[in-house]
């Protein structure tokens, strides 16, 4: 039997009223912001919508539930851009996705920084005996998106980049699942003098906690090579975009080279308002695991491909809804 567990890559998108409080507010401590220092209105804010993200999780009836990330203005940047080594350069685009954040550029040594540990410490106190899961930028898309101005080599900065991601996943309150999301992997692929590393900086992070780690891939599928160095990391399971990817190929890498005793689907559009109802989703995922040859999983992570920060708050919150109500039995699959 596989266990279906409802879940997603989490990055939210704030709430309506949340955009205009924290624009207005932001706008009034600018300064303050660049020194990294919120003001007691914005934290009061993110809290409030803190809050109502999880309890929207909660009342949905999803497995998992995330922080939201909602102060995650840089995305997958956000750990790096908020450290006190790291100087926002100018505005860039990621991945083609037509939104913009700044340019972190490392100028120092990347020491403990401990602010993604006290989002979920904040987390915690709001989930009662619910599954925390949480989620951060793999390894190797935290150095692809990041500017090194300090460690003067590519392998040394990933490295670099891997040892500061276990030490924020040291300081974490207890969860039972960590998301590395890793879409870099799929749209810059590590060249062949540093692809046998990635997995190496991935299990870094992953051995520093005791919860389930999912490597999660999006914006299409990977490239044969990076899926067979992949496969080399120290995790539980590899996540899979099964809307934008290519699933021939997906599903050739999976036969051909396995894959881990778990793994993550990402079955249900991030970026589309089209919200896909249960029954549809269920189907998806029969349909998915029947095309993996010889392989019954432990447990399989039913989610979104991508983060759900591009949806309107109202067609998010339907989207967790039908990935619970998809989810509520166990799934039997012939091996």
């Amino acid at each position: 039997m596989t266990e279906l567990v409802s879940t997603t890559p989490g990055l939210y998108p704030l709430p309506d009223w949340a955009k205009q409080d924290l624009s207005d507010l932001k706008g009034h401590q600018k300064h303050d912001l660049i020194s990294g220092d919120e003001g007691p209105d914005i934290v009061s804010a993110y809290d409030r919508a803190r809050e109502e993200v999880v309890s929207e999780q909660v009342d949905a009836g999803l497995d998992h539930i995330v922080e939201g990330q909602l102060r995650w203005d840089d995305m997958l940047a956000h750990p790096l851009t908020v450290h006190e080594n790291v100087e926002t350069g100018g505005i860039v685009r990621y991945y083609d996705n037509n939104n913009f954040y700044r340019d972190p550029q490392v100028r120092g040594e990347l020491t403990f920084s401990g602010d993604v540990a006290a989002e979920l410490d904040k987390t915690t106190d709001l989930l009662g005996d619910e599954s925390l899961q949480a989620v951060l930028p793999g390894p190797y898309s935290l150095a692809d998106l990041a500017t090194d101005e300090h460690y003067g080599d590519e392998a040394d900065f990933l490295d670099a980049i891997g040892e500061f991601l276990a030490g924020e996943v040291d300081a974490f309150p207890e969860h039972e699942t960590l998301f590395l999301l890793e879409p870099s992997l799929v749209e810059s692929p590590p060249g062949d003098d540093i692809d046998a590393q990635v997995p190496e900086a991935i299990s870094a992070v992953a051995d520093a906690t005791d919860a389930n780690v999912v490597v999660h891939t999006y914006w299409g599928s990977l490239e044969e090579k990076v899926y067979a160095h992949l496969m080399d990391a120290d995790v539980d399971a590899i996540g899979f975009d099964f809307v934008a990817g290519d699933r021939d190929q997906t599903f050739y890498n999976i036969n051909e080279y396995g894959t881990k005793d778990s793994i993550a689907l990402g079955l249900v559009d991030g970026q589309n308002t089209l919200v896909e109802d249960p029954e549809t989703v269920r189907e998806r995922v029969e349909w998915t695991l029947d095309r993996v040859q010889n392989k019954t999983f432990d447990t399989a992570y039913v989610t979104s491909n991508t983060e759900l920060f591009y949806l309107p708050e109202n067609r998010a919150t339907e989207k967790l809804s039908a990935l619970a109500a998809a989810t509520e039995e166990e799934l039997e699959v012939e091996a």
